[in-house]
């Protein structure tokens, strides 16, 4: 295995250092490394791997005078747009989480878990999927595998951090009474029943982009999928409750089976002792947790599940990097 350049774009905001924490931990063969943020930000220093490097200003030029193999983005839709295809051109492996990309048929849409094979399949960029999906795929992926799925029921108990720093300060500081600045309403002691702006048809963005993403990343355009997102007073770890109607007839045992052995899930369910997953437990975790579950009663095959994971860390940094683990480990990077 080689030794790899890599690049964060979007260094540092709040994914991007989780993106910089990540990549200490997972210690991916790389040669060097490149920091890149707006241009107020440049010429910071940030210690990585116990050594200094200096947070370069997202340019062209600084970007074509470096061969570049990765690029990890977290700078959002509209600086993806302008800045994803330069790198691509000059031969890095965008992975992006910007929600830019993930509608495109030609970019691959990856939960390595899930589908990590899709991610050899890129013509210079791969989308990260949405925090809320990526969680909740991990979960139903090896009940879609055993079972088939005719139909899914979202509904997220979201944490403030997916709404960046802005969100988690807006809940910081409503604890003092301070008024919000990111959400539509205080959001301390509170909960909304909207993520993202509203669609003609009554559905958000957010909703929308679960509904979309969980049908591209299963590739399952016939599956039927519908969603409620709501934002709840939590700094970190997105929840869920999940309801599924299976094709195939189904089993509480088979399903806890299906779960326990499958890849980046822990189960958490001890009715017995009050065990199941909690935000508490998921934050600073890359695992996705999976507990309270039974079957649905009101079908003839079908379960409920509860599904918590760090939304910043795999819903976001974590399974970026994993994305390009993928890539290493499976010759998807041209040295």
């Amino acid at each position: 295995m080689g030794q790899y350049n890599i690049a964060v774009v979007g260094a540092t905001g709040m994914v991007g250092a989780t993106f910089l924490k990540v990549l200490e931990e997972r210690q991916l063969p790389c040669a060097n490394f490149y920091l890149y943020a707006s241009e107020k930000s440049e010429g910071k220093k940030v210690i990585f791997n116990g050594a200094e490097h200096t947070i370069l200003a997202l340019t062209e030029k600084n970007i074509l005078n470096k061969k570049i193999h990765i690029a990890l983005f977290s700078a959002g839709a509209t600086v993806s747009e302008m800045f994803a295809p330069i790198f691509a051109k000059n031969g890095a492996i965008v992975i992006d989480n910007s929600s830019k990309w993930r509608t495109y048929p030609d970019v691959p849409l990856v939960v390595p878990e899930v589908n990590g094979a899709m991610a050899l399949n890129h013509k210079g960029i791969i989308a990260n999927p949405n925090c809320s999906t990526i969680q909740a795929v991990v979960a139903i992926k090896p009940l879609y595998d055993k079972y088939g799925i005719k139909r899914i029921i979202y509904s997220t108990y979201q944490a403030v951090s997916g709404a960046g720093v802005a969100g988690y300060n807006d809940l910081k500081n409503g604890i003092d009474g301070i008024s919000p600045q990111k959400f539509p309403y205080q959001i301390f002691g509170n909960v909304i029943p909207q993520i993202d702006v509203f669609s003609d048809d009554g559905y958000t963005k957010e909703e929308i982009k679960m509904i979309f993403e969980t049908k591209k990343i299963l590739n399952d355009t016939n599956l039927k999928v519908t969603a409620t997102t709501v934002r709840v007073p939590v700094f970190h770890g997105h929840s869920e409750s999940i309801n599924i109607e299976f094709i195939k007839p189904s089993d509480k045992n088979g399903i806890f089976d299906a779960l326990q052995n499958a890849p980046g899930i822990k189960v958490v369910d001890n009715l017995d002792k009050c065990e199941y997953p909690m935000p508490i437990h998921a934050e600073g975790s890359d695992l996705v947790f999976v507990g309270r579950i039974r079957t649905d009663k009101t079908v003839d095959s079908g379960c409920n599940i509860w599904v918590v994971a760090d939304n910043i860390r795999k819903g976001a940094a974590t399974n970026a990097v994993q994305i390009a683990e993928y890539l290493i480990e499976h010759g998807g990077i041209n040295q």
